[in-house]
């Protein structure tokens, strides 16, 4: 089993920028597509942006695509989502998860690690 570990949330302006850290143990990471969620409250968890474990596919949410992007680095066993140019709409926690498949997966079902989530609040 993965353990998963998010930091790097925080409160921000529109406009501005942040960067999520999701530190990785137990299972061989290098192997294990990733994907980070985020959940606004009484909403769904919603997919945004998910990488096979090979690292050169990614798959983004029309919502995010062109301002954010994830990357992993798998000496130091942590994936990173960078975030550019936040809306107030960006608002919710994010969740890093491990998935059970080698692809990219878009759905929770499909993750069967999940971190603690980190809380993101852009003001307008």
């Amino acid at each position: 089993q993965v353990q998963l570990v998010e930091s790097g949330g925080g409160m921000v302006q529109a406009g501005g920028s942040l960067r999520l850290s999701c530190a990785a143990s137990g299972r061989t990471f290098s192997r294990v597509a990733m994907g980070w969620f985020r959940q606004a409250p009484g909403k769904e968890r919603d997919f945004v942006v998910g990488t096979a474990w090979t690292g050169d596919t990614t798959w983004y949410a029309d919502s995010v695509k062109g301002r954010f992007t994830i990357s992993r680095d798998d000496v130091k066993n942590t994936v990173y989502l960078q975030m550019n140019s936040l809306k107030p709409e960006d608002t919710a926690v994010y969740y890093c998860a491990a998935s059970r498949y080698a692809g990219i997966r878009t759905h929770p079902s499909d993750y069967d690690a999940w971190g603690q989530g980190t809380q993101v609040t852009v003001s307008s």
